[in-house]
C-alpha cells in the first residue's frame, strides 16, 4: 500500500501542481474513499455509480501529480442552459488548499464552454466556510429551504450567471 501521507507532505513541500481531470467510472472506489473521508459516506455506492456513468453530468477530480489518491471531487448536472452543482468534496487533510476553488472554477468554465448561462447549488446555512468560498466565486443567495437537512439546518439556494 502506498504511503499517501508521505506523498501529501511531498506535494505540499514542493507545491506540486494539483491535477484536475474528469472522473471516470473506474474512479468509483476512489470516490467512495474520498466521500468517506470528507463527508462520512454522504452518497451510497449506487449514487456514485450513477453519477459517474449518467449522461448530462460533469464530474472532476483533483489529485496530487500522478498519485492515484483522490484529494477532491466536484460533480454537476447540466439541464438546458443551467449547471447544478451537486457535490463538492475535499479530503479532510487537504482542506483550505484551494482545491475546491479549482474544481468549481473548472466546472464553471467547462459549463460555460458548453453553453450554460447560469449555475446553481445548495449549501447548508451553517457551512460558513463553503458559503464564503461560493460568495468569492460570485454566487448569491436566491432562496432558502427551511429545515431541509436532517440536522434541521436550512439549505441556501445560491445562483450566479456564467457570462
Amino acid at each position: 500500500m502506498p504511503d499517501h501521507h508521505a506523498k501529501w507532505q511531498q506535494c505540499r513541500e514542493v507545491h506540486e501542481v494539483i491535477r484536475v481531470a474528469p472522473l471516470e467510472p473506474e474512479d468509483l472506489a476512489a470516490c467512495l474513499a474520498l466521500d468517506a473521508d470528507a463527508m462520512g459516506g454522504f452518497w451510497s455506492e449506487a449514487q456514485w455509480r450513477e453519477e459517474l456513468t449518467a449522461t448530462g453530468r460533469l464530474r472532476l477530480g483533483a489529485r496530487c501529480g500522478e498519485d492515484p489518491l483522490l484529494l477532491g471531487a466536484a460533480t454537476a448536472w447540466r439541464v438546458l442552459d443551467e449547471l447544478h452543482l451537486t457535490l463538492v468534496l475535499v479530503r479532510s487533510a487537504w482542506r483550505r488548499q484551494g482545491i475546491a476553488r479549482r474544481l468549481i472554477t473548472a466546472l464553471l468554465e467547462r459549463a460555460r464552454e458548453e453553453g450554460a448561462a447560469h449555475a446553481t447549488l445548495e449549501v447548508a446555512g451553517r457551512n460558513t466556510a463553503a458559503r464564503g468560498l461560493y460568495g468569492e466565486l460570485l454566487f448569491r443567495e436566491a432562496g432558502r429551504r427551511r429545515g431541509y437537512y436532517r440536522n434541521g439546518d436550512d439549505a441556501l439556494i445560491l445562483w450566479r450567471r456564467l457570462d
